[in-house]
């Protein structure tokens, strides 16, 4: 199956769309963290396979890894669905403290 590739730079709400986000601030969190990207995806059914030693190739200095996961719907659709459960899962997270 295709695959996708994503970088947490793509949900980080500090960062602007030509600093490489790539959701709206709808669905974009604060410091996403290359975890909770693979838990959202797992989550999704898409088969995360995490790559700590990629960089963002905009940001590479600073960026640390990426998310392959399934291509099963257009890119677009399926940043928007990961989002959503990071901010979903960070919610339970602070329900559990």
């Amino acid at each position: 199956m295709e695959k996708i590739i994503i970088y947490p730079v793509y949900f980080d709400i500090q960062k602007s769309r030509s600093d490489g986000r790539k959701v709206s601030e709808k669905y974009a969190v604060k410091s996403p963290k290359i975890e909770e990207i693979a838990e959202a995806a797992r989550r999704l059914g898409l088969n995360p396979v995490v790559e700590m030693d990629k960089r963002y190739p905009k940001d590479w200095f600073f960026s640390r890894g990426r998310v392959l996961v399934d291509k099963i719907k257009p890119k677009s659709v399926i940043l928007k669905e990961i989002g959503l459960e990071i901010k979903k899962m960070r919610k339970e997270n602070k329900n559990d403290g």
